[in-house]
């Protein structure tokens, strides 16, 4: 080091020896560590041995260029911050230097201020980007796919399948009924791929109405259509590097079943109302719960598109096919609802999980997730027993018996028993328990009621309708 100072180091490579000395006195001004080189080779030497914060750099030098320095310099220590200096300032340099990694770009004659300027401002960057460097690394070494839950065969190879799938770039079709965890399946494919530090964009192509889908895939211009106030990006190209799941494939019409072929034949798309075409890198995953086969064979989806989307089929069995899961999935939605209820569930009768594992489960895993919150809230104590669900076959809470009632000989109601109350009261019971628990949150009540808000909205206005006319 030419000179000596408590703060960064800093290494100045000029072939002009008064502009070295006048950024020297300027920068160890600040207390600046400084060391100088009038020759790049020596300057990229001085560089191989010791370690630098920033470079301040000239761009016109006889043997080697600034811009050359500039990207040997980047090969030999990533991290040094490396600010251009010329009097020959033009865009085109400065564009190429930035590109080339540079932090700054000064151009003669400048003052010292300026200078030290230009360093710290490099110097601070360049911290910057390490830790967010550092940020990425710890996500990366926390990240890990989302938990898809189970020990049974079927989702042993499940999760087999996903590792090797993950690996390529090859489109994936996820089949499965509803509530088997396809969109899970498919986040769990784009967590583990090379891919997971970019977008993961998911498409419900059910709930878009059709006449927006292809706005929604493909962004549109300002004034494409009526309500186009501004220029929208689409969902290919909000996904670009990363994965796009497009979720009820099946329910697309076939106008745009067409344009989404080409688009994947392409890799470029046209928004709507615009001329111009978009290159997209993205990864696609489709899922459907519909047999696409029988779809293609009625006409209702191109079978080109079909035999493009299903590169990879992966399939997710029903709950029914792996009931052992049952209990482990128990324990998973306890711990992940506790919290959020103020519940405390110590344990769960083996009478009810041998309930839960006798149920059809027509809704799957989610279906099986609302029945479990449904039991937490409204279960008085620890325990999860049979009777907190009730929708499996125990007689549920709340319907009354006197001590002294006796089966009928006959097998109808007891003689000595309360009557039961109508079907109707008993739903808006519930319903209202349901709402109280959850503070009136009426998307977290439709949750576990498994219903719509639509329709809890109705049923709500319904029953005030009642009230009013009593």
């Amino acid at each position: 080091m030419n000179s000596r100072g408590a703060g960064p180091a800093v290494l100045l490579v000029d072939d002009e020896r008064d502009a070295l000395d006048a950024c020297s006195q300027a920068l160890a001004a600040e207390r600046y560590r400084v060391d100088t080189a009038r020759d790049p080779r020596d300057a990229l030497e001085k560089l191989e041995r010791g370690s630098y914060d920033a470079a301040v750099v000239d761009l016109k030098m006889p043997g080697m260029s600034g811009l050359d320095v500039l990207r040997a310099m980047r090969r030999l220590d990533p991290d040094v911050a490396v600010v251009m200096v010329t009097g020959y300032a033009t865009v085109e340099t400065a564009v190429e230097a930035m590109k080339d990694g540079a932090s700054d770009y000064l151009q003669k004659p400048f003052t010292p201020d300026e200078l030290r300027l230009a360093v710290r401002r490099a110097i601070d960057r360049q911290e910057l980007v390490r830790e967010n460097q550092a940020l990425r690394e710890r996500l990366g070494a926390q990240r890990e796919a989302p938990a898809l839950i189970g020990e049974s065969a079927p989702m042993r190879e499940v999760r087999r399948l996903i590792a090797r799938v993950a690996e390529g770039e090859a489109t994936v079709l996820v089949t499965g009924e509803t509530g088997t965890g396809k969109e899970l399946a498919a986040r769990a494919i784009h967590a583990l791929s090379r891919r997971a530090a970019q977008p993961f964009i998911a498409v419900d192509c059910a709930a878009v109405p059709g006449e927006l889908l292809e706005s929604e895939f493909f962004g549109h211009e300002k004034g494409a259509f009526t309500g186009a106030i501004r220029r929208r990006k689409g969902s290919f190209e909000l996904a670009h590097g990363g994965t796009l799941f497009l979720d009820e494939i099946g329910t697309m019409s076939v106008e745009l079943q067409a344009k989404l072929l080409r688009v994947l034949q392409e890799r470029e798309i046209q928004p709507v109302g615009s001329e111009r075409k978009i290159a997209i890198d993205v990864r696609v995953i489709a899922a459907t719960n519909r047999n696409l086969r029988e779809a293609v064979r009625q006409g209702g989806f191109r079978e080109d598109l079909y035999y493009r989307l299903n590169v990879i089929p992966l399939r997710l069995p029903p709950l029914r096919e792996r009931p052992d899961d049952i209990p482990l999935l128990v324990d998973h939605f306890i711990a992940k609802h506790g919290p959020k209820l103020a519940r405390r569930i110590e344990s769960v009768d083996p009478a009810a999980l041998a309930a839960l594992a006798a149920a059809p489960w027509p809704g799957n895993v989610r279906e099986l997730e609302s029945a479990v919150e449904r039991a937490m809230t409204l279960v008085d104590g620890p325990v999860l027993d049979a009777g907190a669900f009730g929708c499996l076959g125990e007689e549920p809470r709340g319907t009354v018996e006197t001590s002294s009632a006796a089966p009928a000989r006959d097998g109808g109601t007891p003689r000595d028993a309360a009557p039961l109350p109508p079907l109707a009261d008993v739903e808006r019971d519930y319903i209202m328990q349901v709402l109280h628990a959850t503070r009136w949150n009426r998307r977290e009540a439709s949750r576990i009621l498994g219903i719509s808000t639509v329709t809890l909205w109705r049923k709500i206005n319904g029953r005030a309708a009642e009230d009013s006319r009593e």
